[in-house]
């Protein structure tokens, strides 16, 4: 997430979270002997410099490996998060991060679009075009929701925010409300920048994702 602005920690408080959860579903494909295939067992994060945080090797997308290899064996994930990334860039990146084994998609951008002031209506439709082009593969998307501090004023971070639950509405997504809840501000769960989550808050994001994420994992046929 870019490092631009002034400090996270003293503008966060005037977000608001709010969300909806929907179920959505896919059918897996057949396979060539005319029985059923697998289906795919993996699940993609695209995301930002949250995703990667505190390091490449731990943060909340190696700790939701963790509780998946506990509990549902076999599935692996994917953490496509890059420093810096937009929803722009996400668009740009998301054919290539969704490998054809992909069943999951968990979609955590918008963190720097709504830093860099970025208008209300492409940060929408970047990622309508994202869960549209997942779900034209039968890739199931789980919205990560974010808020944004007013920088550009009180009125741009309310639209912002509501930008997650009308997309989660239009295309019937699971939503988690807001991605940093109960991390953002909380100094204890970030680094020394007080942006980006350290272990400790890396294993709280997961647990924000978690009740989202594992419904639509136990929803998948087994292999």
């Amino acid at each position: 997430m870019a490092l631009s602005k002034a400090p996270l920690c003293y503008t966060l408080a005037a977000a608001v979270s709010a969300g909806a959860a929907c179920r959505s579903s896919s059918t897996s494909p057949s396979a060539p002997d005319g029985g059923v295939a697998p289906a795919p067992r993996r699940v993609s994060v695209l995301g930002d410099s949250l995703a990667v945080s505190p390091s490449r090797s731990q943060n909340f997308a190696t700790e939701l490996q963790a509780r998946l290899n506990a509990t549902h064996p076999g599935w692996t994930v994917n953490n496509q998060g890059v420093s810096g990334d937009t929803t722009t860039d996400g668009v740009r990146r998301m054919d290539a991060a969704l490998t054809s084994d992909t069943s999951i998609l968990v979609l955590e951008l918008g963190a720097n679009d709504g830093l860099r002031g970025a208008s209300i209506a492409t940060v929408e439709k970047n990622l309508s075009t994202i869960i549209e082009r997942a779900q034209a593969r039968g890739i199931r998307v789980l919205l990560c929701g974010m808020e944004t501090p007013p920088f550009n004023g009180f009125n741009y971070s309310l639209e912002f925010h509501r930008v997650y639950p009308r997309l989660a509405d239009r295309y019937h997504l699971p939503l988690v409300p807001f991605l940093l809840d109960g991390v953002a501000l909380n100094p204890d769960l970030n680094g020394d920048d007080a942006i980006h989550p350290n272990a400790a808050g890396a294993r709280a994001i997961a647990a924000v994702v978690w009740p989202y994420l594992e419904p639509m994992i136990a929803s998948v046929p087994a292999a």
